[in-house]
Protein backbone atom coordinates (compact mmCIF):
# COMPACT_ATOMS: atom_id res chain seq x y z
CA UNK A 1 0.00 0.00 0.00
CA UNK A 2 3.34 2.20 0.76
CA UNK A 3 3.54 2.27 -2.83
CA UNK A 4 0.25 2.59 -4.07
CA UNK A 5 0.67 5.87 -1.53
CA UNK A 6 3.78 7.15 -3.40
CA UNK A 7 2.81 6.22 -6.79
CA UNK A 8 -0.56 8.90 -6.41
CA UNK A 9 1.47 11.31 -4.99
CA UNK A 10 4.35 10.86 -8.01
CA UNK A 11 1.12 11.44 -10.19
CA UNK A 12 0.43 14.38 -8.41
CA UNK A 13 4.07 15.46 -9.36
CA UNK A 14 3.94 13.84 -13.07
CA UNK A 15 0.71 15.64 -13.73
CA UNK A 16 1.82 18.75 -13.53
CA UNK A 17 1.36 21.02 -16.62
CA UNK A 18 4.98 22.05 -16.87
CA UNK A 19 6.22 18.03 -16.35
CA UNK A 20 3.33 16.93 -18.70
CA UNK A 21 5.08 19.07 -21.34
CA UNK A 22 8.65 17.73 -20.42
CA UNK A 23 7.08 14.08 -21.30
CA UNK A 24 5.91 14.89 -24.23
CA UNK A 25 9.05 16.44 -25.26
CA UNK A 26 10.88 13.65 -23.90
CA UNK A 27 8.67 10.85 -25.99
CA UNK A 28 8.30 12.97 -28.99
CA UNK A 29 12.13 13.15 -28.82
CA UNK A 30 12.44 9.50 -27.95
CA UNK A 31 10.60 8.77 -31.16
CA UNK A 32 12.07 10.52 -33.49
CA UNK A 33 15.63 9.50 -32.67
CA UNK A 34 14.48 5.77 -32.27
CA UNK A 35 13.05 6.38 -35.85
CA UNK A 36 16.15 7.96 -37.73
CA UNK A 37 18.92 5.49 -37.90
CA UNK A 38 22.36 5.33 -36.12
CA UNK A 39 21.12 7.56 -33.70
CA UNK A 40 19.23 5.89 -30.10
CA UNK A 41 18.09 6.56 -27.05
CA UNK A 42 21.92 6.58 -25.04
CA UNK A 43 23.01 9.04 -27.33
CA UNK A 44 19.96 11.34 -27.13
CA UNK A 45 20.07 11.53 -23.28
CA UNK A 46 24.27 11.67 -24.13
CA UNK A 47 23.61 15.30 -26.19
CA UNK A 48 21.18 16.23 -24.01
CA UNK A 49 23.02 16.33 -21.20
CA UNK A 50 24.90 19.42 -20.94
CA UNK A 51 21.31 21.18 -22.13
CA UNK A 52 19.16 19.88 -18.91
CA UNK A 53 22.16 20.69 -16.63
CA UNK A 54 19.94 23.71 -15.26
CA UNK A 55 16.77 22.05 -15.04
CA UNK A 56 15.21 21.12 -12.36
CA UNK A 57 15.83 17.31 -11.99
CA UNK A 58 12.37 16.16 -11.78
CA UNK A 59 11.57 17.18 -15.16
CA UNK A 60 14.73 16.85 -16.53
CA UNK A 61 14.27 12.56 -15.85
CA UNK A 62 10.55 12.58 -16.96
CA UNK A 63 12.02 14.24 -20.64
CA UNK A 64 14.77 11.53 -20.22
CA UNK A 65 12.76 8.72 -19.19
CA UNK A 66 9.85 9.60 -22.29
CA UNK A 67 13.64 9.51 -24.55
CA UNK A 68 13.73 5.97 -23.26
CA UNK A 69 10.62 4.35 -23.60
CA UNK A 70 10.03 6.68 -27.30
CA UNK A 71 13.66 5.17 -28.31
CA UNK A 72 11.98 1.64 -28.10
CA UNK A 73 8.67 2.74 -29.77
CA UNK A 74 10.51 4.24 -32.17
CA UNK A 75 13.33 1.58 -33.41
CA UNK A 76 10.27 -0.57 -34.32
CA UNK A 77 9.54 1.69 -37.45
CA UNK A 78 13.10 1.64 -38.67
CA UNK A 79 13.25 -1.98 -38.63
CA UNK A 80 10.28 -2.65 -40.23
CA UNK A 81 10.57 -0.11 -43.01
CA UNK A 82 13.84 0.65 -43.70
CA UNK A 83 15.43 -3.47 -42.70
CA UNK A 84 17.94 -1.66 -40.26
CA UNK A 85 18.09 -2.53 -36.55
CA UNK A 86 19.50 0.30 -34.86
CA UNK A 87 20.49 -1.99 -32.03
CA UNK A 88 21.15 -5.74 -31.28
CA UNK A 89 17.71 -6.30 -29.68
CA UNK A 90 15.77 -5.31 -32.91
CA UNK A 91 17.73 -7.49 -35.43
CA UNK A 92 14.50 -9.88 -35.30
CA UNK A 93 11.76 -7.36 -35.21
CA UNK A 94 14.14 -5.97 -38.78
CA UNK A 95 13.95 -9.75 -39.70
CA UNK A 96 10.55 -10.63 -39.42
CA UNK A 97 8.83 -6.81 -39.80
CA UNK A 98 10.30 -6.14 -43.28
CA UNK A 99 9.23 -9.26 -44.24
CA UNK A 100 5.49 -8.65 -43.71
CA UNK A 101 6.09 -5.00 -45.00
CA UNK A 102 7.25 -6.37 -48.07
CA UNK A 103 3.79 -8.09 -48.65
CA UNK A 104 2.10 -4.86 -48.02
CA UNK A 105 1.41 -6.00 -44.26
CA UNK A 106 3.76 -2.94 -42.93
CA UNK A 107 0.50 -0.98 -41.56
CA UNK A 108 0.09 -4.51 -39.25
CA UNK A 109 3.57 -5.17 -38.29
CA UNK A 110 4.08 -1.73 -36.79
CA UNK A 111 0.34 -1.82 -34.95
CA UNK A 112 1.54 -5.24 -33.30
CA UNK A 113 4.76 -3.46 -32.85
CA UNK A 114 3.54 -0.48 -31.17
CA UNK A 115 0.65 -2.14 -28.95
CA UNK A 116 3.11 -4.47 -27.90
CA UNK A 117 5.28 -2.07 -26.45
CA UNK A 118 2.66 -0.40 -24.97
CA UNK A 119 1.69 -3.21 -22.97
CA UNK A 120 4.67 -4.66 -22.40
CA UNK A 121 5.68 -1.44 -20.84
CA UNK A 122 2.74 -0.82 -18.89
CA UNK A 123 2.82 -3.86 -17.33
CA UNK A 124 7.30 -3.58 -16.76
CA UNK A 125 6.47 -0.80 -15.28
CA UNK A 126 3.58 -1.76 -12.41
CA UNK A 127 6.40 -4.69 -11.48
CA UNK A 128 8.80 -1.67 -11.13
CA UNK A 129 6.35 0.31 -9.18
CA UNK A 130 6.19 -2.81 -6.75
CA UNK A 131 9.50 -4.49 -6.90
CA UNK A 132 11.83 -1.42 -6.43
CA UNK A 133 10.87 -0.22 -3.28
CA UNK A 134 10.97 -3.86 -1.58
CA UNK A 135 14.84 -4.44 -3.28
CA UNK A 136 15.45 -0.92 -1.99
CA UNK A 137 14.33 -2.15 1.77
CA UNK A 138 16.41 -4.83 1.39
CA UNK A 139 19.30 -3.19 -0.28
CA UNK A 140 19.70 0.03 2.46
CA UNK A 141 21.01 -2.99 4.72
CA UNK A 142 24.00 -4.04 2.54
CA UNK A 143 26.78 -3.50 3.68
CA UNK A 144 30.16 -0.76 1.64
CA UNK A 145 31.87 -4.86 1.20
CA UNK A 146 28.83 -6.30 -0.52
CA UNK A 147 28.07 -3.41 -2.30
CA UNK A 148 31.39 -3.06 -3.75
CA UNK A 149 31.12 -6.67 -4.27
CA UNK A 150 27.71 -5.72 -6.88
CA UNK A 151 29.57 -2.98 -7.89
CA UNK A 152 32.45 -5.94 -9.58
CA UNK A 153 29.69 -8.24 -10.73
CA UNK A 154 28.28 -5.04 -12.89
CA UNK A 155 32.07 -5.04 -13.88
CA UNK A 156 32.46 -8.45 -15.18
CA UNK A 157 29.00 -9.60 -16.18
CA UNK A 158 28.90 -6.32 -18.18
CA UNK A 159 32.54 -6.25 -19.66
CA UNK A 160 31.91 -9.99 -20.45
CA UNK A 161 28.22 -9.57 -22.39
CA UNK A 162 28.61 -6.29 -24.44
CA UNK A 163 30.65 -6.67 -27.55
CA UNK A 164 31.62 -10.21 -29.07
CA UNK A 165 35.19 -10.94 -27.05
CA UNK A 166 35.02 -10.52 -23.14
CA UNK A 167 38.35 -9.52 -23.49
CA UNK A 168 37.80 -6.37 -25.07
CA UNK A 169 35.29 -5.71 -22.98
CA UNK A 170 37.59 -5.89 -20.21
CA UNK A 171 40.32 -4.00 -21.62
CA UNK A 172 37.38 -1.33 -22.50
CA UNK A 173 36.27 -1.34 -18.94
CA UNK A 174 39.80 -0.59 -17.80
CA UNK A 175 40.15 2.40 -19.73
CA UNK A 176 37.05 4.23 -18.50
CA UNK A 177 38.37 2.97 -14.57
CA UNK A 178 41.53 4.58 -15.33
CA UNK A 179 39.41 8.17 -16.78
CA UNK A 180 37.43 7.76 -13.54
CA UNK A 181 40.66 8.25 -11.89
CA UNK A 182 42.46 10.99 -13.14
CA UNK A 183 41.87 13.93 -11.28
CA UNK A 184 42.95 14.90 -7.29
CA UNK A 185 42.47 11.65 -4.90
CA UNK A 186 40.39 13.85 -2.14
CA UNK A 187 41.05 11.68 0.77
CA UNK A 188 44.96 12.44 0.55
CA UNK A 189 45.12 15.55 -2.29
CA UNK A 190 47.84 13.67 -4.45
CA UNK A 191 47.21 14.42 -7.96
CA UNK A 192 46.26 11.14 -10.17
CA UNK A 193 47.21 10.51 -13.73
CA UNK A 194 46.72 14.44 -14.67
CA UNK A 195 50.37 14.36 -16.76
CA UNK A 196 51.06 17.68 -14.93
CA UNK A 197 48.37 19.40 -16.40
CA UNK A 198 46.72 21.52 -14.49
CA UNK A 199 43.10 21.54 -16.04
CA UNK A 200 43.04 17.77 -14.85
CA UNK A 201 43.72 18.30 -11.44
CA UNK A 202 39.13 18.44 -10.96
CA UNK A 203 39.32 15.27 -13.04
CA UNK A 204 37.51 14.82 -16.52
CA UNK A 205 33.58 15.96 -16.97
CA UNK A 206 32.04 12.53 -17.68
CA UNK A 207 30.04 14.23 -19.58
CA UNK A 208 33.00 15.08 -21.86
CA UNK A 209 33.70 11.53 -21.54
CA UNK A 210 30.05 10.42 -22.02
CA UNK A 211 29.15 12.48 -25.45
CA UNK A 212 32.86 11.75 -26.84
CA UNK A 213 32.79 7.89 -26.48
CA UNK A 214 29.28 7.62 -27.43
CA UNK A 215 28.30 10.27 -29.54
CA UNK A 216 30.84 11.65 -31.78
CA UNK A 217 32.65 8.67 -31.64
CA UNK A 218 28.73 6.52 -32.93
CA UNK A 219 28.57 9.53 -35.03
CA UNK A 220 31.93 9.46 -37.24
CA UNK A 221 31.38 5.25 -37.10
CA UNK A 222 27.63 5.36 -38.63
CA UNK A 223 28.57 8.23 -40.83
CA UNK A 224 32.00 6.02 -42.35
CA UNK A 225 29.49 3.75 -42.87
CA UNK A 226 26.70 5.31 -44.86
CA UNK A 227 25.75 4.74 -48.10
CA UNK A 228 23.56 6.69 -50.27
CA UNK A 229 20.67 3.83 -51.74
CA UNK A 230 18.48 2.58 -48.83
CA UNK A 231 15.20 0.86 -49.83
CA UNK A 232 12.46 2.73 -47.72
CA UNK A 233 9.05 1.03 -47.75
CA UNK A 234 5.90 3.18 -48.09
CA UNK A 235 3.44 3.23 -45.81
CA UNK A 236 -0.01 3.94 -47.20
CA UNK A 237 -2.44 5.10 -44.13
CA UNK A 238 -1.72 4.60 -39.84
CA UNK A 239 -0.71 1.18 -38.48
CA UNK A 240 -3.91 -1.15 -37.95
CA UNK A 241 -4.56 -4.72 -37.32
CA UNK A 242 -7.06 -6.92 -38.64
CA UNK A 243 -9.32 -9.33 -36.08
CA UNK A 244 -6.87 -12.40 -36.95
CA UNK A 245 -3.55 -9.94 -36.36
CA UNK A 246 -5.29 -9.30 -32.50
CA UNK A 247 -5.65 -12.82 -31.59
CA UNK A 248 -2.44 -13.83 -33.24
CA UNK A 249 -0.31 -10.85 -30.98
CA UNK A 250 -1.84 -10.90 -27.50
CA UNK A 251 -0.28 -14.19 -26.49
CA UNK A 252 3.22 -13.60 -27.96
CA UNK A 253 2.90 -9.28 -26.19
CA UNK A 254 2.21 -11.16 -22.80
CA UNK A 255 4.70 -14.57 -22.95
CA UNK A 256 7.42 -11.49 -24.13
CA UNK A 257 6.86 -9.11 -21.29
CA UNK A 258 7.27 -12.40 -18.81
CA UNK A 259 10.79 -13.10 -20.63
CA UNK A 260 11.82 -9.53 -21.43
CA UNK A 261 11.14 -7.84 -17.68
CA UNK A 262 13.42 -10.50 -15.62
CA UNK A 263 16.14 -10.64 -17.84
CA UNK A 264 16.49 -6.62 -17.84
CA UNK A 265 16.61 -6.28 -14.21
CA UNK A 266 19.62 -8.76 -13.58
CA UNK A 267 23.41 -7.75 -14.37
CA UNK A 268 24.18 -9.01 -17.48
CA UNK A 269 20.55 -9.88 -19.10
CA UNK A 270 20.00 -7.07 -21.31
CA UNK A 271 17.48 -7.08 -24.12
CA UNK A 272 18.92 -9.65 -26.77
CA UNK A 273 18.43 -12.62 -25.10
CA UNK A 274 14.88 -12.71 -24.18
CA UNK A 275 14.16 -10.96 -27.73
CA UNK A 276 15.66 -13.89 -28.94
CA UNK A 277 14.31 -16.51 -26.49
CA UNK A 278 10.75 -15.03 -27.33
CA UNK A 279 11.59 -15.33 -31.40
CA UNK A 280 12.10 -19.18 -30.67
CA UNK A 281 9.35 -19.95 -28.20
CA UNK A 282 6.69 -17.81 -30.28
CA UNK A 283 8.18 -20.42 -34.05
CA UNK A 284 7.67 -23.43 -31.02
CA UNK A 285 4.21 -22.44 -30.04
CA UNK A 286 2.50 -21.10 -33.39
CA UNK A 287 0.04 -22.75 -35.65
CA UNK A 288 1.84 -21.19 -38.44
CA UNK A 289 5.53 -21.98 -37.77
CA UNK A 290 5.93 -22.03 -41.96
CA UNK A 291 5.49 -18.18 -42.10
CA UNK A 292 8.81 -17.54 -39.70
CA UNK A 293 11.57 -16.44 -41.81
CA UNK A 294 8.99 -15.23 -44.03
CA UNK A 295 7.22 -12.45 -42.20
CA UNK A 296 5.41 -13.99 -39.38
CA UNK A 297 3.38 -11.59 -36.84
CA UNK A 298 4.05 -13.43 -33.99
CA UNK A 299 7.92 -12.89 -34.82
CA UNK A 300 7.34 -9.58 -34.35
CA UNK A 301 4.82 -9.06 -31.12
CA UNK A 302 6.71 -11.44 -28.79
CA UNK A 303 10.48 -9.80 -29.34
CA UNK A 304 9.25 -6.23 -29.58
CA UNK A 305 7.32 -6.91 -26.17
CA UNK A 306 10.22 -8.77 -24.69
CA UNK A 307 12.31 -5.70 -25.40
CA UNK A 308 10.62 -2.85 -24.08
CA UNK A 309 9.54 -5.09 -20.98
CA UNK A 310 13.55 -5.51 -20.16
CA UNK A 311 13.49 -1.16 -20.66
CA UNK A 312 11.33 -1.26 -17.60
CA UNK A 313 13.29 -4.20 -15.83
CA UNK A 314 16.74 -1.87 -16.66
CA UNK A 315 15.34 0.46 -14.18
CA UNK A 316 14.81 -1.92 -11.53
CA UNK A 317 18.90 -2.58 -10.43
CA UNK A 318 19.60 1.35 -11.59
CA UNK A 319 17.00 3.06 -9.40
CA UNK A 320 17.56 0.35 -6.16
CA UNK A 321 21.59 -0.56 -6.31
CA UNK A 322 22.83 2.19 -8.65
CA UNK A 323 23.52 -0.62 -11.34
CA UNK A 324 23.58 0.52 -14.97
CA UNK A 325 22.72 -2.86 -16.97
CA UNK A 326 22.55 -1.06 -20.45
CA UNK A 327 24.24 1.85 -22.28
CA UNK A 328 21.00 3.76 -21.92
CA UNK A 329 20.95 3.09 -18.03
CA UNK A 330 24.56 3.89 -17.89
CA UNK A 331 24.12 7.18 -19.19
CA UNK A 332 21.23 7.79 -16.90
CA UNK A 333 23.15 7.38 -13.96
CA UNK A 334 26.13 9.84 -15.22
CA UNK A 335 22.84 12.22 -15.41
CA UNK A 336 21.98 11.32 -11.64
CA UNK A 337 25.30 12.15 -11.17
CA UNK A 338 25.55 15.25 -12.92
CA UNK A 339 22.58 16.50 -10.21
CA UNK A 340 24.40 15.17 -7.20
CA UNK A 341 22.71 12.36 -7.04
CA UNK A 342 23.46 8.58 -6.23
CA UNK A 343 20.99 6.11 -7.27
CA UNK A 344 20.56 3.71 -4.70
CA UNK A 345 17.99 2.60 -2.01
CA UNK A 346 18.58 5.70 0.50
CA UNK A 347 17.32 7.44 -3.69
CA UNK A 348 13.90 6.40 -2.48
CA UNK A 349 13.92 7.85 1.04
CA UNK A 350 15.88 10.82 0.35
CA UNK A 351 14.63 12.24 -3.31
CA UNK A 352 11.21 10.31 -3.03
CA UNK A 353 9.15 13.04 -5.30
CA UNK A 354 11.53 12.31 -7.88
CA UNK A 355 12.24 8.73 -8.17
CA UNK A 356 8.13 8.53 -8.00
CA UNK A 357 7.35 11.43 -10.03
CA UNK A 358 9.68 9.59 -12.87
CA UNK A 359 7.55 6.29 -12.33
CA UNK A 360 4.53 7.56 -12.68
CA UNK A 361 6.06 9.34 -15.87
CA UNK A 362 6.17 6.11 -17.58
CA UNK A 363 2.87 5.18 -17.18
CA UNK A 364 1.86 8.94 -19.05
CA UNK A 365 4.67 8.07 -21.29
CA UNK A 366 3.45 5.08 -22.46
CA UNK A 367 0.17 6.49 -23.64
CA UNK A 368 1.71 9.37 -25.23
CA UNK A 369 3.55 6.86 -26.88
CA UNK A 370 0.71 4.86 -28.33
CA UNK A 371 -1.12 8.01 -29.31
CA UNK A 372 1.93 9.51 -31.17
CA UNK A 373 3.09 6.22 -33.11
CA UNK A 374 -0.29 4.33 -33.94
CA UNK A 375 -2.18 7.63 -36.08
CA UNK A 376 1.00 9.18 -36.89
CA UNK A 377 3.13 6.12 -38.35
CA UNK A 378 3.45 7.66 -41.59
CA UNK A 379 4.68 11.30 -40.43
CA UNK A 380 7.26 8.91 -39.03
CA UNK A 381 8.17 7.11 -41.48
CA UNK A 382 8.94 10.18 -43.51
CA UNK A 383 11.83 10.68 -41.59
CA UNK A 384 13.20 7.73 -42.77
CA UNK A 385 13.71 10.05 -45.95
CA UNK A 386 15.81 13.17 -43.99
CA UNK A 387 19.85 13.13 -45.90
CA UNK A 388 21.98 11.73 -43.14
CA UNK A 389 24.45 13.97 -43.48
CA UNK A 390 22.80 16.64 -42.19
CA UNK A 391 21.95 14.56 -39.34
CA UNK A 392 25.85 13.83 -38.50
CA UNK A 393 26.71 17.20 -38.97
CA UNK A 394 23.82 18.58 -36.52
CA UNK A 395 24.72 15.80 -33.88
CA UNK A 396 28.58 17.17 -34.31
CA UNK A 397 27.65 20.89 -33.90
CA UNK A 398 25.47 20.36 -31.06
CA UNK A 399 27.82 18.12 -29.05
CA UNK A 400 30.38 20.76 -29.25
CA UNK A 401 28.14 23.67 -28.26
CA UNK A 402 26.93 21.31 -25.59
CA UNK A 403 30.21 20.48 -24.12
CA UNK A 404 32.11 24.20 -24.22
CA UNK A 405 28.96 25.52 -22.70
CA UNK A 406 29.07 23.43 -19.71
CA UNK A 407 33.02 25.43 -18.32
CA UNK A 408 33.61 27.49 -21.76
CA UNK A 409 36.76 25.85 -22.16
CA UNK A 410 38.80 25.37 -24.65
CA UNK A 411 40.60 22.21 -23.14
CA UNK A 412 37.16 20.82 -22.92
CA UNK A 413 36.60 20.42 -26.68
CA UNK A 414 40.19 19.66 -26.91
CA UNK A 415 38.69 16.42 -24.53
CA UNK A 416 36.28 15.83 -26.71
CA UNK A 417 38.06 15.68 -29.97
CA UNK A 418 40.30 13.15 -28.48
CA UNK A 419 37.53 10.84 -26.68
CA UNK A 420 35.64 10.76 -30.03
CA UNK A 421 38.25 9.79 -32.09
CA UNK A 422 38.74 6.88 -29.34
CA UNK A 423 35.55 6.31 -28.98
CA UNK A 424 35.42 5.65 -33.11
CA UNK A 425 38.48 3.24 -32.90
CA UNK A 426 36.93 1.58 -30.51
CA UNK A 427 33.82 0.96 -32.67
CA UNK A 428 35.80 0.15 -35.55
CA UNK A 429 37.73 -2.56 -33.64
CA UNK A 430 34.94 -3.98 -32.07
CA UNK A 431 35.67 -2.49 -28.33
CA UNK A 432 32.39 -2.18 -26.58
CA UNK A 433 31.64 1.24 -25.63
CA UNK A 434 29.39 0.88 -22.60
CA UNK A 435 32.28 -1.29 -20.53
CA UNK A 436 34.17 1.99 -20.59
CA UNK A 437 31.23 4.58 -19.36
CA UNK A 438 30.12 2.16 -16.78
CA UNK A 439 34.04 2.33 -15.60
CA UNK A 440 34.14 5.92 -15.92
CA UNK A 441 31.11 6.98 -14.29
CA UNK A 442 30.62 4.17 -11.84
CA UNK A 443 34.53 3.72 -10.56
CA UNK A 444 34.50 6.57 -7.99
CA UNK A 445 31.92 4.99 -6.65
CA UNK A 446 33.23 0.98 -6.30
CA UNK A 447 36.63 2.83 -4.82
CA UNK A 448 34.78 5.02 -2.01
CA UNK A 449 32.97 1.53 -0.87
CA UNK A 450 36.09 -0.24 -1.18
CA UNK A 451 38.07 2.68 0.95
CA UNK A 452 34.97 2.85 3.47
CA UNK A 453 35.05 -0.80 3.78
CA UNK A 454 38.34 -1.01 4.76
CA UNK A 455 38.15 1.99 7.10
CA UNK A 456 35.52 -0.03 8.64
CA UNK A 457 37.54 -2.71 9.51
CA UNK A 458 41.15 -0.33 10.02
CA UNK A 459 42.63 -1.55 7.22
CA UNK A 460 41.82 -5.79 7.43
CA UNK A 461 41.36 -7.11 3.69
CA UNK A 462 39.34 -10.06 5.30
CA UNK A 463 36.31 -8.04 5.70
CA UNK A 464 35.91 -9.04 1.98
CA UNK A 465 35.30 -12.49 3.93
CA UNK A 466 33.45 -11.90 6.80
CA UNK A 467 30.13 -11.32 5.12
CA UNK A 468 28.24 -14.45 3.46
CA UNK A 469 26.93 -11.83 0.97
CA UNK A 470 29.92 -10.62 0.17
CA UNK A 471 31.76 -14.12 -0.50
CA UNK A 472 28.53 -15.74 -2.59
CA UNK A 473 29.01 -12.14 -4.57
CA UNK A 474 32.71 -12.58 -5.35
CA UNK A 475 32.27 -15.80 -5.78
CA UNK A 476 29.76 -15.68 -8.51
CA UNK A 477 32.73 -12.75 -9.80
CA UNK A 478 34.81 -15.40 -9.98
CA UNK A 479 32.97 -17.45 -11.76
CA UNK A 480 31.82 -15.37 -14.30
CA UNK A 481 35.55 -14.90 -15.22
CA UNK A 482 36.46 -18.29 -15.06
CA UNK A 483 33.59 -20.47 -16.36
CA UNK A 484 33.02 -19.15 -19.62
CA UNK A 485 36.99 -19.19 -21.01
CA UNK A 486 36.66 -22.91 -19.87
CA UNK A 487 33.48 -23.89 -21.54
CA UNK A 488 34.93 -22.59 -24.82
CA UNK A 489 38.42 -24.34 -24.57
CA UNK A 490 36.15 -27.48 -23.66
CA UNK A 491 34.19 -26.69 -26.95
CA UNK A 492 37.21 -25.79 -29.33
CA UNK A 493 38.89 -29.49 -28.16
CA UNK A 494 35.82 -31.18 -28.61
CA UNK A 495 35.43 -29.72 -32.18
CA UNK A 496 39.28 -30.68 -32.71
CA UNK A 497 39.17 -33.77 -34.95
CA UNK A 498 41.18 -36.82 -32.85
Amino acid sequence: MDALHSLMAGFGTALSPLNLLWALIGVTLGTLVGVLPGIGPALTVALLLPVTAKLPPVGAFIMFAGIYYGGMFGGSTTSILLNTPGESASIITALEGNKMARKGRAAAALATAAIGSFIAGTIGTVLLTFFAPAIADVAVQIPPSAKFALIMLAFVTISATFGGSPLRGLISLFFGLSIGLIGTDLQSGQARFTLGRPELLDGIDFITVVIGLFAIGETLYVASRYRKTQDVIKLEGGASMTRQDWRRSWGPWLRGTALGFPFGAIPAGGAEIPTFLSYTLEKRLSKHPEEFGKGAIEGVAGPEAANNASAAGVLVPLLTLGLPTSATAAILLAAFQQYGLQPGPLLFLTNGDLVWGLIASLYIGNVMLLLLNLPLAPIWARLLLIPRPFLYAGILVFSTVGVYSLNNSVFDLFLLALFGVIGYGMRRFDFPVTPAIIGVVLGPTAETFFRTALQQSNGDFTIFLRSPLTVFILFIVLLALVVPPVLRARARRMATPA
